[in-house]
């Protein structure tokens, strides 16, 4: 916005990323829609885009596109997991009810890419709380070895909630195999450490659970979390 001066309003995955959106890539193109008859050439790694009608939001003394038509210009754009991921997350903290989901997919519908997102829609899930559980839900999904349930409570003999694991595979009997993805943000202080070891020991001692920790850097490596999933659930009889 400021190299093309304040008639510029930002759009695509940097408007997201000005809304807060979490689940786009680390490195997006930078991306502003200019009023002008003919769309500028990207220059100096600025890609430079055209709508003929746009809703925007003001972010401090620049215009940014509201989040609607954001994710409008970005979701066919994305990779598959990181518009999921996006989509996920906004319908999670309530930045958009899920019922704009299908006014998003109308308005998506037809533009340039937008065939190859057919079949996301139905993948979104609100119940992912970041990013990192959306991607290791997508890599199992893709893996044929889609999770029962999202946020599984386990309770204790009296009721008493223990912990919520992020993804769940029932194993019968009343048992699960829960995967847990641990975010550097939330689980690396030394008070969160020793929050999610006492929840471990808790909700092991319940005898109900078998439990599997993963990491940002299993999920890169993208294989390692369906194959451990594929494992244990062999181990117990249901894959």
């Amino acid at each position: 916005m400021l190299a093309h001066g304040p008639s510029a309003i930002a759009v695509g995955p940097c408007a997201l990323a000005l809304h807060g959106v979490r689940g786009l890539p680390l490195h997006i193109v930078p991306e502003v829609a200019l009023p002008t008859v003919h769309p500028r050439r990207t220059r100096d790694g600025i890609r430079v885009r055209q709508f003929s009608s746009i809703e925007i939001e003001r972010f401090g003394s620049r215009s940014v596109a509201a989040l609607v038509p954001a994710l409008v210009q970005a979701v066919p754009e994305l990779p598959r997991d990181h518009a999921i991921a996006v989509l996920d997350d906004v319908l999670h903290r309530g930045l958009l009810p899920r019922h704009a989901l299908d006014a998003v997919r109308l308005r998506v519908r037809g533009r340039r890419s937008s065939a190859r997102c057919d079949s996301w829609w139905d993948m979104v899930d609100p119940r992912a709380e970041s990013p990192l559980e959306s991607f290791a839900r997508l890599q199992c999904a893709d893996a044929g070895l889609l999770p029962d349930e999202l946020q599984v409570e386990i309770r204790a003999s009296n009721g008493r909630l223990l912990g919520r694991g992020d993804l769940g595979w029932r194993l019968g009997a009343g048992r699960w195999l829960v995967a847990e993805i641990d975010g550097r943000e939330f689980h690396e202080t030394p008070e969160a450490v020793l929050h999610d070891r006492r929840r471990q020991n808790a909700l092991l001692a319940t005898g109900e659970v078998d439990l599997l920790r993963f990491t940002s850097a299993d999920i890169a490596a993208r294989t390692v979390i369906p194959a451990a999933i594929r494992s244990a659930l062999t181990k117990a009889g249901k894959a």
